[in-house]
């Protein structure tokens, strides 16, 4: 009987749009299916155990995602074009994957989780940045007016979970951001990227730190669209300032571009947006022999080359994957035609 009320609810949360886990009788283990929204699935320390921690780690999709969204970020601090390296705080930094980013983009930063996991990854991993285990729930414990900003990427939205009996939201989202207020140099800004459940959370979220001192309010890009629309709370450690413009505009943006096809034996034309300077190519239709090649990014408009590709492989074999050796062939660009 037991088993048959699981199965009932696991059906109505699957039509609801979330997906089912089940409990063994005996191991009361995770079993079966990872939800879409891991925070209702198990406490953060638990759920990123070694083996959820080594999959997302390693996870293309998942490194692609977390290279956006911090890029994104670190622009919604706005800091000024002067080459200057700042030093952030990174929320809920998991194995390092957007500290990667924020090193290359030039900064400094130190980063927290509460998944032991996910911190072993960043360690072995050899990230630039220092990082230390706490439940952001108890607050930040550094000196105050240390940090030039702060960044966090899908971190907040788990300080709204009752994880124990005595943990109350809105207390921990308080003791959170006043800490964190306290950290912050004055007219230092804050980027947190995060999933609210509903419109409701996200105003208790906005809300609390707006009590504790903090001006500002969220930031929703392209909320015209279900799959893209992404929730930044943008805030500043002091006077009220003019909110960041969202981006509105999905299909013209770099980060949501796909690949387009040329067909065999086509040119390979970039045609260059003044904009982002992003490469796009044109596609032939009708092609049954079309292939995927590659678009530019912003950061590589004009394509990337061997120094990237051997760059990426020694990545990928600090994370422990098993990579093909180097050699003269190493990047080298294959012909239009074979």
């Amino acid at each position: 009987m037991v088993h048959k009320t699981r199965d009932r609810r696991a059906r109505k949360r699957e039509k609801e749009g979330g997906q089912a886990f089940f409990v063994g009788p005996s191991e009361g283990a995770k079993r079966s299916i990872t939800m879409s929204r891991p925070e209702l699935t198990a406490p953060a320390q638990y759920f990123y155990d070694a083996a959820e921690a080594k999959k997302y780690t390693t996870s293309s999709r998942v490194i692609e995602i977390q290279e956006r969204l911090t890029e994104r970020a670190l622009e919604l601090l706005n800091f000024p074009r002067d080459d200057r390296p700042r030093f952030l705080l990174d929320i809920g930094c998991g194995s390092g994957l957007s500290g990667d980013r924020l090193s290359e983009l030039g900064q400094y930063w130190v980063g927290c989780d509460i998944s032991r996991g996910m911190l072993n990854h960043a360690v072995e991993r050899e990230v630039e940045g220092d990082v230390l285990e706490l439940d952001i729930g108890h607050g930040v414990p550094f000196r105050p007016g240390v940090f030039d900003g702060c960044v966090s990427i899908s971190a907040i939205q788990w300080l709204c979970n009752a994880d124990k009996s005595e943990h109350d939201p809105r207390k921990r989202l308080k003791t959170f951001f006043s800490q964190t207020y306290r950290c912050l140099k004055r007219g230092a800004k804050c980027a947190f990227q995060f999933y609210p459940e509903n419109a409701r959370q996200a105003e208790m979220i906005a809300s609390s730190a707006l009590r504790v001192g903090f001006s500002g309010g969220l930031v929703v890009d392209y909320p015209n669209s279900t799959r893209a629309k992404k929730y930044f709370l943008v805030l500043a450690a002091g006077p009220p300032d003019a909110l960041p413009t969202a981006k509105t505009d999905e299909a013209n943006d770099y980060a949501n571009m796909k690949q387009d096809v040329i067909g065999r034996g086509g040119k390979n034309k970039f045609k260059h947006n003044s904009d982002f300077g992003l490469g796009v190519k044109k596609k032939r239709k009708g092609d049954k022999h079309a292939r995927t090649i590659y678009v530019g990014s912003k950061s590589h408009p004009e394509g990337k080359g061997k120094a990237w590709v051997i760059k990426k492989k020694q990545q990928m074999r600090n994370r422990g994957v098993k990579v093909a050796n180097d050699s003269k062939y190493t990047g080298r660009k294959r012909k239009e035609r074979f």
